[in-house]
């Protein structure tokens, strides 16, 4: 890991690439970092995006080595230099990179590495734009990966160089096809052994291939492996995501990726099918992993505590929005049993142009090449809400179809539909489709969210639909008992409004097993430099849980006690502490035990859940502080949330 040691400077600067360059008055940063980590979030839509360049000196191995550089995510074109000369150039802002700097590195010898990366609009690169900030810099790791002569190819649009295809599964047996790129970047031809070995949960052999193929000087070639594993274990979701791996070993290299044992499919009355059984997908979308004081260039314990929560939260499906996502996320999701849909950026809008297209293709690539052998990827997105359904915008979805389906032909493709007719022709290029419904903020009524899926479904009943987006802003500053519907470009945005949106969609979405999915917007606050609503500018505050991670909204408790095995007591409004009434409602979300309410002592009775709601009406509350206690036994267990209301008298 390459994290220590750089030196920043922001705005471009003639000849900081060349090795003597004087860096002394540049900033020392770790790697990741970002720019955009203060003025990304603060509103206004100004955030700097600009040139950034990065210096480093690098201490080459000795030996007869290949040496690569690897960028986990560079937001959003970036140009790599070694002593001065270029080693590559990349277009795009969320997937992974790698460049071969051995001819630029000589073993043994220190180098400088020079790296300009550039977060300003490019009209030949996607995104163009989007309703999230584009933090510019290395906010990913940066790797040396160093290999011998003969080794797994690393530079397969910054993949594995090792794909795995289940062409079988059965109870008795899946029949794996493992395809292994074999570089020699040796001077002559050589014979080179390849051996493939499946691994359990346990780090048990259970199936090995082994044979060797002649790979000219300086050339790549697949070798395929046909394997069996015997008595598979499924990959079953979050009941039981259980996973293998898969280790190539190319003469003295060995690269290593999961798998895992499953089937997925998607019917338009069934919905989703897991291992041919029906799973609706209950889920949330996420944007990139972050933090207020550090923008988007997040430790991995940030990203580890992100999806605890998620898994806390029950989700079973997370949508990746709106681009590729870090390493790390699609680990955690094979870990923890969740299904992915990951998507390539194609956001609003497209430039009408050859080096546009090539782009969206090059990024596909990325995906799938990187993503592949992940089995909590069930899907490829074509992108998210085109505005206008013009020629070009419908090649380019065309375009990015061709690239999955030619890479991956065994998972399915959605697309996230917005803004036009349900039917337009851009929800029409993906296998399935899912639509971004915000009944209840942008549309009135939450309740017609049931309505609208009803009538498409009865109109087309062969399309295979989901909701990809639905929810409302939310502060946690902001209270008000039974509120009226806010203004969503407002600065009033109570959490119980949040709340009311989420139990009514909810129980709209759980009705209908037709739909595949249903994705909250979204897990948590984020950075939206150019909303200036809410409680305060630059955030998107649509999140289940907040940008800092510190506080969980009541909607979140409300999607726990349907989603999740664990007991859940939570008395909404915890945090609307001075009341102005004499009397209040009390909800509470729970599981399906009892649930008791005390208050100030009192013991005001016990309700059976309906709904996973418990409600005490009109309950009278004292001049100063009132004591609100609910306890519940869950589980063998017993739970209790208090909270403390102020009366003002």
């Amino acid at each position: 890991m390459l994290g220590g040691g750089w030196r920043f400077h922001l705005g471009d600067v003639t000849g900081a690439a060349a090795p003597g360059f004087d860096d002394t008055s540049w900033a020392p940063v770790t790697v990741p970092h970002t720019w955009n980590a203060a003025d990304g979030a603060d509103g206004g839509g100004n955030y700097r995006r600009d040139v950034g360049w990065y210096r480093t000196r690098l201490a080459v191995p000795a030996g007869d080595r290949r040496v690569f550089l690897q960028f986990d995510g560079a937001n959003l074109v970036t140009d790599v230099y070694v002593d001065g000369r270029r080693a590559g150039r990349h277009e795009g802002g969320y997937s992974g990179f790698r460049f071969d700097v051995t001819a630029l590195a000589p073993a043994g010898r220190t180098v400088s590495v020079a790296v300009a990366v550039d977060n300003r609009k490019n009209a030949g690169v996607a995104p163009l734009d989007g309703d999230f900030t584009l933090f510019g810099g290395l906010y990913r790791d940066v790797k040396l990966v160093v290999t011998d002569p003969v080794h797994v190819d690393a530079l397969d649009y910054g993949g594995p160089g090792v794909s795995v295809r289940q062409r079988a599964l059965t109870p008795a047996a899946a029949d794996l096809e493992a395809t292994t790129r074999v570089t020699n970047d040796t001077a002559v031809p050589r014979r080179i052994p390849v051996r493939t070995v499946v691994r359990d949960a346990a780090r048990r052999v259970v199936a090995v291939s082994a044979g060797a193929v002649t790979v000219g000087a300086g050339s790549t070639v697949p070798v395929t492996s046909a394997l069996r594993v015997r008595d598979p274990h499924r990959w079953n979701g979050v009941r039981d995501p259980s996973l293998y791996s898969v280790t190539a070993e190319v003469g003295g290299d060995a690269v290593t990726v999961p798998l895992g044992l499953r089937t997925f499919a998607a019917d338009p009355v069934r919905g989703f099918l897991l291992n041919g059984v029906p799973y609706p997908l209950h889920g949330v979308n996420t944007q990139l992993p972050s933090r207020p004081d550090r923008g988007t260039a997040v430790p991995a314990a940030d990203i580890d505590a992100d999806y605890a929560l998620i898994a806390e939260l029950g989700a079973n499906a997370v949508r990746m929005a709106h681009y590729q996502h870090s390493p790390r996320e699609y680990d955690l999701a094979d870990r923890l049993g969740l299904v992915v849909w990951t998507e390539v950026p194609l956001v609003g809008f497209v430039t009408d142009s050859p080096a546009f297209t090539a782009n969206a293709e090059t990024q596909a690539h990325e995906l799938v090449r990187q993503n592949a052998n992940h089995p909590s990827v069930a899907m490829w997105g074509l992108g998210n809400e085109q505005y206008v359904s013009s020629p070009a915008a419908n090649a380019v979805l065309a375009a990015a179809r061709a690239v999955f389906r030619a890479d991956d032909p065994d998972r399915l493709t959605t697309y996230a539909h917005c803004c036009l007719s349900d039917t337009d022709a851009l929800a029409g290029h993906a296998d399935l489709t899912g639509y971004n419904r915000y009944y209840g903020w942008y549309v009135p009524g939450a309740a017609n969210l049931g309505t609208w899926a009803d009538d498409l479904h009865r109109a087309d009943p062969g399309r295979r639909i989901a909701v990809s987006e639905y929810g409302a802003g939310a502060s946690v500053r902001q209270h008000e008992q039974h509120p009226a519907p806010p203004v969503p470009g407002g600065h009033w945005h109570p959490e119980e409004y949040q709340a009311e949106v989420a139990e009514t969609s909810w129980r709209a979405i759980e009705a209908r097993p037709y739909l595949w999915g249903s994705f909250v917007w979204v897990m948590f606050d984020f950075a939206s430099d150019g909303r200036n609503e809410g409680d305060r500018p630059g955030i998107n505050d649509k999140g289940l849980v907040t940008g800092d991670r510190l506080t969980a909204k009541d909607a979140f408790y409300w999607y726990q006690a349907n989603w999740s095995s664990r007991p859940v007591l939570h008395i909404t409004s915890a945090r609307d502490t001075v009341r102005t009434t004499a009397t209040t409602d009390v909800k509470v979300y729970a599981g399906t035990a009892p649930v008791s309410l005390c208050v100030n002592g009192v013991p005001l009775g016990t309700r059976l859940p309906g709904d996973h709601i418990a409600v005490w009406s009109a309950v009278a509350l004292n001049p100063g502080p009132n004591v609100v206690q609910a306890t519940a036994v869950q589980n063998g267990h017993l739970h209790t949330d208090t909270v403390t209301w102020f009366r003002q008298s």
